[in-house]
């Protein structure tokens, strides 16, 4: 047998080195760098000796490839599906990845429960009959979803070769391990490796494979980074445990736009895919409260009516408190200097408190306008009409800047209702017929008139 060749990685980035050291110079980390077996000691794998006799492949000018449409698989969520692209690419490999307990394993394994393809479920971290009742839970039992509860991949293999599903799904990647390998499950080598394995398992049987994929505490998917490139498709799964809204974004799709953007729901029977998350973000009470404002945004490609509530009150110790959620707390800062610099408000002296509701986060600055209003609506303790919504972004200067796509957001408020919406003087409009009145300010002052009915100065 010949003598295994071991190195050492960083089990937070993957960075690889020749010896140990106490620092990883990559990530900044102490006491990451593991050492790690990477020669195989043995024959390969089940699957590698099973396709054998693979064909070469030979080059061709480009104007000899035929170029078509990749055909895809329907997964019977419209979320999903949008968020792919239109369906999952035969011989594709996908990694869902987020935080523990936010909803990844519920989401695949409704996918397989409600898919009439034949499914096979791989779970490394749940029995059978933990998965049971969940299915029970979330769904209708469907007998075309197979559960096989195994960390070794010839063994997987093994079982995907009898069975030959339409649709692999693997809950964990960071379970899985290969005998052939002298690691740990979870480290750098064997996420590599039983990485390697799936993807020729897909691209030779075509047979779509779906990962499942623990997070480091910075957010980002645990492994090494060439997990990313390996796979066609990295998919991101948000939200906020404490809230019932997820977000599902795609980061990487080599088949598709990024751009998509899907949004659910989480109740007691699993996730529920959300058609008009507008309706669900906005409050229901229509009393005309102070500190309240409307925010036209996308979300990706999905524009978005979101309620922005802010609450400005005298400060009760020296140093004022500046807080937010959902909202980086930065750019409320230079919000906060604009008012005071350019517009004349005295908020020095006062706790600044800012909240997006339905727990999501929002990074467009086109909300700016929005939060501005929302502020200045709770220091002059005067309600803004709940008709109004705003879209436009905030200078340094105090100018109201235009955003992208504001035809669909205005589309998206005339939708829902509302009769007013605010943009930057420099917007351009769509010309066509609308029943919603668009009302262009330049500056902050601008605004403050058009909804108080007074300069800056004169309010409290």
């Amino acid at each position: 047998m010949a003598k295994s060749k071991t190195t050492f990685f960083c089990q937070t980035c993957g960075a690889q080195y020749a010896k140990w050291v106490g620092q990883c110079t990559s990530c900044k980390e102490w006491n990451t760098i593991v050492e790690e077996v990477v020669a195989h000691t043995t024959k390969p794998s089940v699957w590698k000796e099973a396709s054998g006799n693979r064909r070469a492949s030979k080059p061709l000018r480009i104007s000899e490839i035929q170029a078509g449409e990749e055909m895809r698989l329907p997964t019977g969520d419209k979320e999903l599906d949008q968020v792919l692209g239109g369906g999952i690419v035969p011989g594709s490999l996908t990694l869902i990845g987020g935080e523990p307990g936010i909803g990844k394993s519920t989401l695949m394994l409704q996918t397989a429960l409600r898919s009439t393809r034949k499914t096979l479920y791989i779970s490394g971290e749940e029995s059978q009959g933990q998965i049971k009742m969940r299915s029970e839970r979330i769904a209708s039992v469907n007998d075309s979803c197979y559960i096989l509860t195994e960390t070794l991949t010839q063994n997987i293999f093994r079982q995907a070769e009898t069975l030959r599903p339409d649709l692999l799904i693997v809950d964990s990647i960071q379970t899985l391990h290969s005998d052939y390998l002298e690691a740990t499950p979870g480290s750098v080598s064997q996420i590599r490796e039983c990485t390697a394995e799936l993807i020729r398992f897909a691209k030779e049987s075509n047979t779509p494979v779906v990962l499942i994929g623990h997070i480091t505490k910075d957010g980002s998917i645990a492994g090494p980074k060439i997990l990313e490139h390996m796979v066609d498709t990295v998919l991101q799964f948000e939200g906020d445990r404490n809230h019932v809204f997820r977000i599902l974004r795609g980061l990487k799709n080599r088949f598709g736009s990024t751009a998509e953007l899907g949004i659910y729901e989480m109740q007691a029977d699993g996730l529920r895919p959300v058609a008009n998350p507008s309706q669900l973000l906005l409050s229901q009470n229509r009393e005309a409260l102070s500190g309240t404002a409307i925010a036209a945004t996308l979300e990706g490609v999905r524009p978005l009516l979101i309620e922005i509530q802010a609450l400005v009150s005298s400060a009760v110790y020296g140093t004022p408190q500046r807080s937010a959620t959902g909202f980086p707390p930065r750019r409320l800062n230079m919000l906060l200097a604009v008012l005071e610099k350019r517009a004349g408000f005295k908020l020095a002296a006062k706790d600044v408190f800012l909240n997006i509701t339905g727990g999501i986060q929002v990074d467009d600055p086109a909300i700016d306008l929005a939060v501005l209003a929302a502020i200045l609506s709770s220091n002059a303790d005067l309600p803004i009409p709940r008709d109004c919504c705003f879209a436009a972004e905030v200078g340094l200067a105090g100018e109201i800047r235009p955003v992208p796509r504001i035809g669909q957001r205005i589309t998206e408020a005339e939708k829902l209702g509302l009769s007013v919406i605010y943009v930057s003087s420099h917007a351009s409009v769509p010309e066509k017929t609308q029943t919603i009145e668009v009302r262009r300010v330049a500056r902050v002052e601008d605004l403050v008139r058009s909804l108080f009915g007074a300069t800056p100065r004169q309010q409290p």
